[in-house]
This record gives C-alpha cells, sequence and structure tokens, in this order.
C-alpha cells in the first residue's frame, strides 16, 4: 500500500482524553478513532492488526474441531428471561417501534443463542459432541469504559461453545482449549498465565483465566514463581510472599489484564433450554457444556502496552499492519524495491509522501512496523534495511535484503 493513498494521517500529540499508552498510540499512528467513551472505529492500518489476530485465533480454534458460525446480534428478551439473565446490570436493552418496554438487547454474549440452536440439531449421543465458534462484535454497558481498548463498551470477541453427553468429555475438551488458547497468545508474541477464576455472572463454576503481566492492569493474580501455578484475587487464598498450596513454592502477586477465559458450565444452560440427548441405554440425558472466549480488540490494545517505546508501537512480526515500511527519501523513487517485495510476497506500506526525511522516519518509529527498508540517491542501488527494535542498521543490495526478509 502507498502511504500517500492512506486517508488517515498520524498525529504528534497524544488525545487529551486518553490516559492508556494503548490509546495514545493507536490513535496518534492513525489505527483507531475514539466515537465515544469505550467505543472505537478500526481505521485501515487497525483493521488489519485485527485480522492478523483474527486468523491465528480461526487457526488454531479450527485445529480443535471449532466450526465458525456467525449468530444474530439483536436478541429476543425472551433469551435472558429463560436464563435470568435479562437485569444483569452490562445489558444493553432495546425498545422496538411503538412499545413502550424494551424486548430486545443487543448482544453482551452469547450463550442463550447457541444452546437453543443446539437444541435443535443435538438428538443422539452420535451428534455429540462439537464445538462451534465466531467473531463477533459484543456490547456491554460498562460504567468504567476506560484504558483504551483494554475496558470498551463496544468491542471484538472470539467466542467458543462445545457440547458434550458427560463431565469427563467436557473437560477433555477443557483441556484442548486451553493448549490452543496458550498457543495462540504466543504466536501473538505474549506470555499468558493460565489463572483459575470466579465465573461472574456466566456460571457458579470456577472457571479459568488467561493473564498478561501489565502495570496497567486491574486485575491481581498471584503466581507461584516455582509452578507457575496462579489465582485471581477474587477467590484466591494465596498471598504475596507466601507459599504455593501446589507445591510450596514462592508465590509473587503481579498486576495482569486478561485476554481470555474458558467456562466450564456443566448443564446451566441445557437445562434452560432443554438441550437433551438419546444416550446409548436410550435414555434421555440433558447435554453438558462450555463456554471460551478471547477478547480480540482487547488483545490488540495489550499488544501495544507490551511493544512498546519511547518514539512509538514496536509490534510483533505475527500481528503487525505490514511486514516492512518501505521508506523514499530526498527525491528517491522507490516505485521498484516496492514491486520487488511485493512480488516477494512481502507485505509492505510505501511512504511515498512528499515530506521530510525527519517526518518519515518519525511516522515509522510510530507506526511501528518490524522492518524499515529505506532507499536514497545517495545509497544508489542499495538500501538501508533496520528492524524497529534495533539501534543498527545495514546497508544490503536488494537481493540480499529480500532474501533476509524471507528467511527471517
Amino acid at each position: 500500500m502507498r502511504q500517500s493513498q492512506l486517508f488517515t494521517k498520524t498525529e504528534k500529540t497524544a488525545p487529551k482524553d486518553e490516559v492508556a499508552r494503548n490509546a495514545e498510540l493507536l490513535t496518534r499512528g492513525g489505527f483507531i478513532y475514539k466515537n465515544s467513551a469505550g467505543v472505537y472505529s478500526f481505521l485501515p492500518l487497525g483493521l488489519r492488526v485485527i485480522r492478523k489476530i483474527s486468523e491465528i485465533v480461526r487457526e488454531e480454534m479450527n485445529a480443535i474441531g471449532g466450526q465458525e458460525v456467525l449468530m444474530s446480534a439483536l436478541h429476543d428478551k425472551h433469551y435472558l428471561k429463560t436464563t435470568g439473565r435479562w437485569d444483569v446490570d452490562v445489558v444493553y436493552k432495546v425498545i422496538s417501534g411503538e412499545d413502550k418496554d424494551p424486548n430486545f438487547n443487543i448482544s453482551w454474549t452469547h450463550e442463550e443463542i447457541m444452546s437453543e440452536i443446539a437444541a435443535r440439531y443435538v438428538n443422539s449421543y452420535k451428534d455429540l459432541p462439537f464445538s462451534a465458534y465466531q467473531l463477533q462484535t459484543k456490547f456491554r454497558h460498562e460504567p468504567r469504559a476506560k484504558s483504551g481498548l483494554l475496558r470498551g463498551r463496544e468491542f471484538l470477541m472470539k467466542d467458543l461453545y462445545s457440547f458434550h453427553k458427560d463431565e469427563k468429555d467436557l473437560y477433555r475438551y477443557y483441556d484442548m482449549v486451553r493448549d490452543a488458547y496458550l498457543k495462540i497468545f504466543e504466536r501473538c508474541g505474549l506470555k499468558a498465565i493460565y489463572t483459575l477464576a470466579a465465573g461472574g455472572d456466566f456460571t457458579t463454576n470456577l472457571t479459568h483465566e488467561f493473564q498478561v503481566v501489565l502495570p496497567i492492569g486491574e486485575d491481581t493474580i498471584y503466581v507461584c514463581e516455582k509452578c507457575g501455578y496462579a489465582e485471581n484475587d477474587e477467590i484466591s487464598k494465596m498471598k504475596d510472599g507466601g507459599e504455593c498450596i501446589k507445591c510450596g513454592g514462592r508465590v509473587k502477586a503481579e498486576k495482569a489484564v486478561e485476554v481470555g477465559n474458558i467456562f466450564p458450565y456443566g448443564t446451566k444452560y441445557s437445562e434452560a433450554f432443554n438441550v437433551q440427548f438419546t444416550n446409548e441405554n436410550g435414555e434421555k440425558q440433558h447435554v453438558v457444556s462450555g463456554a471460551y472466549g478471547i477478547g480480540i480488540s482487547r488483545l490488540m490494545g495489550v499488544l501495544v502496552e507490551k511493544f512498546n517505546d519511547e518514539k512509538g508501537i514496536t509490534w510483533p512480526e505475527s500481528v503487525a499492519p505490514f511486514r516492512v515500511h518501505l521508506l523514499a527519501l530526498g527525491g528517491a523513487n522507490g516505485t521498484k524495491v516496492y514491486a520487488d517485495l511485493q512480488h516477494a510476497g512481502i507485505e509492505v506500506l510505501y511512504d511515498d509522501r512528499d515530506v521530510s526525511a525527519g517526518a518519515k522516519f518519525a511516522d515509522a518509529d510510530l507506526i511501528g512496523i518490524p522492518w524499515r527498508v529505506v532507499v536514497s540517491e545517495k545509497l544508489g542501488d542499495k538500501v538501508e534495511v533496520k528492524r524497529r527494535t534495533e539501534p543498527a542498521a545495514q546497508i544490503i543490495t536488494v537481493a540480499e535484503m529480500i532474501n533476509l526478509l524471507k528467511n527471517k
């Protein structure tokens, strides 16, 4: 993509109403636009990052047998009335037509929707197990909409739902999802801590969260430095500096941000929606289910909080909007190098704008694409190549540059 054709522009100063580092840098870099508190639009660069994260998630969900669906975002009130969640504080309710009372809500979660769908198609033990997932926008009335993408009222989420004949099979799949989640976060460049937690408005069972240690985090978790066992402060009896209940190792308190969670529901939702199957003995049983979420847009915010410096964002290669930022300086024409990179299958943002070299370098650092390639008349038929996270650059031929990028 040519940067001269990018309709967004970078900004030198951060928005006055944003205090979180992710919101400041993503806004300045032209990745997001704040519409209101907790509500953001994703601009071309930001959407490319969202799609990179989403594709990693899709690949790992497909690998464990998840089938992608897209469920309705507008829900008739009978869904939440059935499970007693119609009056949960976070629910946005909608009044339609001439009705005086709300009779719909916009999606904050999809357990009820998916359970009703499952009831249509599950009849026999032979129909189980199965799992379905979606990537969809969720809406929650968040009273503390702050911290940029870390706490929003509208956000993109991946939610997976699984259905089983018994708890043994549920926990077999639960462990598969745990492993898939850890792989997702690792592929995004993050170390997530598997953490025992409460179920909140979703279940009375104990659940698990995936937490990333960050100073900006609103959660406190207690992590064993020896075995890695962790618990959320909400349910933990462990204390900072105390002993781990699993191995006796030293426990450390950490501030962290939740990037994913998994919930074992048992028969809670299948009983509400009468999701039953006939077992091998011809007897009727309620299906056992679980749910598994990842905040896609929140994950983008966490990545920026984790990967930045005084100049801007430092994206991991797996989620960066482009792999190479090509800068043409001093009237040099970078079209040939741009074409060579594209021909080699390397994603490139070509800064062909008529602005100063200083402005181009500053924008490249702010946007944070992993590799910077410079063409200029001083370099002749060679280019200057530099990693965003490293101080030293090297001057090499275009062929050597492409070979370097293809082998990294």
